[in-house]
């Protein structure tokens, strides 16, 4: 065995073949200046061996191939868009080159192959990987503001078609191996590791006598892409629609997938290697792009850094919840019991009856049933995931419990009542969490024998697809419990942000300035269905009041009282119109939301309409409030307070800022979170758009100090 810049390892057996195993600096194998010239040299060699065979690429490391340097990407800037394409147009070489070369070659696929990773595999001839749950294999660039840039895009056009290629490049639809294998993404699939380089061996053994195994299929003269080219009438009519459609979903804010579609067609009407040329264009385009920039730098570097347990304490050992208690078993209890018995937790699921109870753990067994339904769950699995969950209405069940969060209605009473109650059933070692969304966890732990051992933990509904959970440390919260708090999230699936005890902590405190700036509005004068559909403008996932009615009205006049009654409703600045639209709406006209007799609107078969009663009270047609500013109210609102608990600490960190705001709150994906956003905006800027809204529309768009001390001292937010 040789090795190749030390970073590839290059070995021929007696049979002709050349298994050339990836082993790159580092923990992963990734398409950096490392691999250029490792790949360059072995392509060389190749090109110049006697007796060759067959070609087998693997991997030494657990993942196969780890897709694009990232930190290279992130660094490329405008005006370096030639250099970039000609390193580009490098890697489509070798690849290119690769593919060609006389004999098959056949990719072994040990880890997930994902974005670059899985644009080797596609430009190998034979694609086998181990059928393990460690093998994910797709093109996820779009996530990050990017497009398959080593010819991905092409090649999976020329492999499934058009329309079968679209969701693994529009969506960044990813497959393990047996849905891979189904979808035609590889060929094969081995049991276990140890026969992945046997089988790929033994496939280029078998294909001796058939030269066509060395010719990928659109290098076959002739060849003709699955489901016609662009031009032929099975596409015409998908053609004709995709970009309207897509364009109602990225509302023009997201760069990435029109590209991709724009590639994507073209793949399927030019010739490969022009497809490849635009691919090239494309993508350097877009990695010069602020939206990429904001999606590299929140969604891989700031995500992977949170997962990683930035903000956990360190050195406390690890800790694994074993049974957890959850106290109230409606909309959120339900979805915490169903993700906790998911990983293998047993719960017990406590509400005030047996029949409430059982209703909350009839939510699992209807997720359950889908899952089973799609192949996704076998019957085992689904019977063993419900038997996990225990409903009862008896307190001593809880007994032994390692964690116990109440998740009951927003009063402190009844919460203090609940801790009180239950806590003693807690073992000796165990924590209490609290799923509040905007009672002070110091506060509530008054009520706790243990307030060192009291968190907040704070879930998203529906909580069997939210990805977020925000953690809050109360004043006396230790960091033992924390780091609990934070195993557990990781435990079951879940991204933790940490956060510092404040009144609504940080996503609903700054959500809430959302819903409260659409209310001045409205009550401005401002039509509500302007108010609403720029607030979808702006890139949130639905308009404010849209969003409030869904999360109730009434919910919010509830807050709002308990507010009152604890002395702090206007802690973080005046809500005089918010509590005007609650008394018009709520008190006044019994209207509490979609599910309150409609709120801001009215809900019929027809769908939803703007009640005529706020028309007639607050519209004023000779409102000429210009559209940027309302869209930048919308916004800014809501960077300003991140801002806010990012300087006074209840934020502890700007990656916690950024994936809380998206993950938790909505933040446009292409502004790569509240904070981020500033970066790519322009500090100073900023600062200016902040002093001409506090002049026209009042104080509270001050823009914080902390962006003067950034600019003072040259700085961005990191």
């Amino acid at each position: 065995m040789s090795s190749i810049n030390n970073v590839f390892e290059y070995e021929k057996d007696s049979q002709g073949i050349v298994t050339v195993t990836m082993n790159m600096t580092g923990p992963v194998n990734a398409m950096n200046a490392e691999y250029r010239d490792a790949m360059q040299a072995t392509i060389e060699k190749l090109q110049a061996e006697d007796g060759l065979t067959g070609v087998v690429i693997t991997s030494a490391k657990k993942v196969f191939f780890a897709g694009g340097d990232l930190n290279e990407l992130l660094a490329a800037k405008p005006g370096d868009e030639a250099a970039f394409f000609a390193m580009v147009e490098k890697i489509k070489s070798q690849l290119r080159a690769l593919e060609r070369l006389p004999v098959p070659v056949v990719a072994a696929i040990n880890g997930a192959a994902l974005g670059g990773g899985f644009e080797i595999c596609l430009a190998c001839n034979y694609r086998v990987a181990v059928d393990s749950p460690a093998v994910s294999l797709g093109l996820p660039e779009v996530s990050l503001g990017l497009l398959p840039g080593g010819g991905g895009i092409v090649r999976m056009v020329n492999l499934l078609g058009l329309e079968a290629a679209l969701p693994y490049l529009l969506e960044g639809k990813k497959a393990d191996a047996g849905r891979a294998l189904a979808a035609g993404l590889i060929h094969a699939t081995v049991a276990d590791q140890s026969q992945l380089v046997p089988a790929a061996k033994a496939w280029i053994a078998s294909q001796v006598d058939n030269p066509d195994a060395a010719l990928q299929p659109w290098d076959h003269k002739g060849h003709k892409i699955p489901g016609g080219s662009a031009g032929s009438p099975k596409l015409a009519q998908l053609l004709a629609i995709a970009p309207a459609m897509l364009a109602q979903k990225t509302r023009g804010l997201l760069p990435a997938p029109e590209k991709i579609l724009d590639c994507a067609v073209e793949a399927a009407r030019l010739d490969f290697d022009t497809a490849l040329r635009k691919e090239g264009r494309a993508f350097t385009e877009l990695v010069m792009t602020p939206e990429a920039k904001n999606m590299i730098t929140t969604f891989f570097f700031q995500l992977n850094k949170i997962n990683a347990g930035a903000s956990r304490p360190d050195n406390i050992a690890p800790h694994t919840v074993k049974k957890l208690g959850v106290l109230g078993a409606g909309m959120m209890g339900q979805g915490i019991a169903y993700v906790a018995a998911k990983v293998g937790i047993d719960v017990v699921l406590k509400d005030i009856s047996m029949a409430a109870a059982e209703k909350g753990k009839a939510y699992s067994a209807k997720l359950v049933e889908k899952q089973v339904a799609r192949g996704r769950l076998d019957l085992a699995g689904a019977e063993a995931l419900l038997a996990r969950i225990q409903p009862t209405e008896r307190d001593q069940d809880l007994a032994g419990c390692d964690l116990i969060i109440e998740a009951v209605f927003e009063q402190i009473d009844l919460k203090n009542k609940i801790t009180l109650g239950t806590e003693q059933y807690l073992s000796d070692d165990g924590f209490w969490g609290s799923n509040t969304s905007s009672l002070p966890i110091t506060q509530l732990a008054e009520a706790s024998a243990h307030p060192e051992k009291f968190i907040g933990i704070h879930f998203f509904s529906p909580v069997d697809k939210m990805p977020l959970v925000e953690i809050i440390c109360g004043k006396k919260t230790s960091d033992e419990t924390l780091a609990r708090a934070f195993d557990f999230v990781r435990q079951i699936k879940k991204t933790p942000i940490v956060v510092n005890d404040s009144l609504a902590f940080f996503t609903s405190r700054t959500f809430s300035t959302y819903l409260d700036e659409a209310a001045r509005m409205v009550v401005e004068g401002i039509h509500p269905v302007v108010v609403d559909n720029l607030g979808k403008a702006v890139g949130m996932p639905v308009g404010p009041l849209t969003v409030h009615d869904e999360v109730s009205l009434e919910l919010t006049r509830k807050i709002h009282q308990t507010w009152a009654d604890m002395g702090v409703e206007n802690q973080w600045g005046e809500h005089d119109a918010m509590a005007e639209i609650i008394k018009t709406l709520v008190v006044e006209h019994g209207r509490g939301g979609k599910h309150y007799n409609g709120g801001y609107f009215d809900y019929g078969d027809q769908g939803k309409t703007i009640w005529p009663g706020l028309l007639d009270k607050y519209f004023d047609g000779g409102n000429a409030t210009p559209e940027q500013d309302i869209k930048d109210r919308l916004l800014f609102r809501q960077v300003i307070e991140t801002l806010k608990c990012l300087e006074s600490g209840v934020l502890r960190s700007v990656a916690d800022a950024n994936i809380g705001s998206i993950m938790g709150i909505g933040a446009p994906v292409h502004t790569g979170g509240f904070v981020q956003f500033i970066n790519t905006y322009g500090l100073e800027r900023f600062r200016a758009r902040c002093a001409e809204l506090a002049d026209a529309y009042g104080e509270r768009f001050k823009c914080p100090a902390i962006v003067s001390e950034k600019i003072e001292r040259a700085e961005t937010f990191n």
